[in-house]
């Protein structure tokens, strides 16, 4: 979960029967769903690099990439890499969702139908964005699906703010410092962030949890720390 793919706004759902028994509720799909945008990571590059003044050549050094690769990424000749993107955030030090921003005008409501909920693989699991298109990262929510042994890794998670679980099905194990919790169907989680924590799935099938992130700092991004997302 991601954030590293274009998004596309929701159609208008059609009115039914059931909504039709329910004049008193109303829809606004126009105020509250995301607007539709195209990402273009190369144009963004451009822009970022612009922002910190730094030429491509001063870019190439600090970032150990070559010129010529920066030079095909920003004219949209090639797709970087999860890891060529990392180099360059590390260099320009901003997130790297920063090459997924666009222009879009700010968004203060997120609507999502469940039929256009974006889905991103990482391994041995997927991650539905619950909050797509919500201009402020203030709260994270994902509908987070375990393969059986899928896990954080051996190295604990750290990041700001909160973390809310909520099983779904199956049963799902986390381990925040010394002390480890089963998480069955109903069961809940929340802690501070700061703990060290890691977590896998404990059943024989595939675990489905509610994942709320709460970082202190709207720059921190815990979903990279927790999923390895494949682009």
């Amino acid at each position: 979960m991601s954030k590293k793919s274009s998004v596309r706004s929701a159609a208008k759902p059609q009115t039914d029967s059931a909504s039709r028994q329910r004049p008193r509720v109303v829809v606004d799909t126009e105020a509250v769903t995301a607007p539709a945008s195209e990402v273009n990571v190369g144009q963004r590059l451009r822009e970022l690099r612009a922002e910190h003044d730094l030429s491509i050549r001063a870019l190439a050094e600090q970032s150990g990439l070559a010129v010529n690769t920066l030079s095909l990424i920003e004219n949209s000749k090639t797709s970087p890499s999860v890891s060529t993107l990392q180099q360059i955030s590390t260099a320009l030090k901003v997130p790297i969702t920063a090459f997924f921003e666009t222009t879009a005008p700010q968004n203060s409501i997120s609507y999502v139908k469940a039929s256009q909920r974006r889905i991103a693989a990482f391994a041995h699991g997927t991650l539905q964005d619950l909050g797509a298109g919500l201009t402020s990262h203030a709260v994270e929510p994902f509908l987070v699906t375990l393969e059986p042994n899928a896990g954080s890794g051996a190295n604990p998670i750290v990041h700001t703010g909160h973390e809310f679980v909520y099983c779904l099905t199956g049963r799902i194990v986390y381990t925040i410092e010394d002390r480890t919790f089963l998480l069955e169907p109903g069961d809940s989680l929340l802690f501070e962030s700061h703990l060290p924590h890691r977590w896998h799935n404990a059943d024989a099938g595939p675990s489905q949890a509610l994942l709320v992130l709460y970082p202190a700092d709207e720059r921190d991004h815990p979903t990279e720390r927790h999923f390895e997302l494949s682009r």
